[in-house]
């Protein structure tokens, strides 16, 4: 059992149109080449891989990929681009379920392990990486850092877009260390918005590195961006790179 929210069917199909702005070649070619240098010539396991966004196209770039997925909703939209014998998927969660094989890449990409609502479970998902790992494989997160600096003594939401066709916005719970993000989405030119909301649990990323440890794995790399650029205190988000010693 998880405590992630399951994606819907409804959800599912208006996923990638939602996400074309981020699936486009130029949004993930810096992590398709990040993810398939670290990948080499062995293999990748996607956590969470929803509907192939990145999946699919890093095993058109010859790495073979191997997917967790928790909604078959998301995952019956993946199957529509590529078939099983290309790109197995296991239904699952990312925390427990286990799948045949050594790999020399997993990774869990897009805020995911937020989805995860308890420290346990997340720290489940690190040993689950690490017991799929290779001697000398990595496991990449990428994740956004809580950004609770912009919040004023008081004040517990954080806006995190504001554009013509879509309003979103973070609240915090600070004993739990949860989130909710709210998204207000225009459906259509009648002037009508789509109101959703998920929950997530928010982590640092000297809580991962522990997590980590506690699994066995060691911190080799973080960065801000796929880019490469270097982490710092004024950073949005992070890529993190953590080896299982050989």
């Amino acid at each position: 059992m998880t405590s992630s929210e399951m994606w819907t069917r409804a959800a599912a199909e208006r996923y990638d149109a939602e996400e074309s702005e981020n699936s486009s070649a130029a949004a993930l070619g810096p992590a398709l080449d990040f993810l398939a240098g670290l990948a080499g010539d062995g293999r990748a396991l996607e956590f969470a891989i929803g509907t192939g966004r990145v999946g699919v196209p890093l095993r058109e770039r010859g790495v073979p990929v191997v997917g967790i997925e928790l909604s078959e909703h998301m995952a019956a939209v993946l199957r529509r681009k590529i078939d099983e014998r290309e790109l197995p998927v296991t239904i699952g969660d990312m925390a427990t379920t286990v799948v045949p094989g050594g790999f020399t890449l997993v990774y869990l990409l897009y805020n995911t392990i937020s989805n995860l609502l308890t420290q346990d479970e997340q720290v489940e998902c690190f040993r689950n990486a690490a017991r799929h790992l290779e001697p000398g494989g990595r496991f990449v997160i990428e994740l956004g850092v809580p950004p609770l600096r912009f919040l004023p003594p008081g004040q517990i939401a954080v806006p995190f877009d504001v554009s013509e066709r879509h309003l979103g916005f973070d609240t915090f719970d600070l004993a739990e260390q949860l989130l909710v993000s709210h998204h207000l989405t225009r459906d259509g030119d009648d002037g009508r918005y789509r109101r959703g909301s998920s929950r997530h649990r928010y982590a640092w990323p000297a809580e991962l590195d522990l997590m980590a440890r506690i699994a066995g794995l060691e911190l080799e790399r973080r960065v801000a961006d796929w880019d490469g650029t270097p982490f710092a205190q004024d950073s949005a988000k992070h890529v993190s790179v953590w080896r299982r010693p050989v």
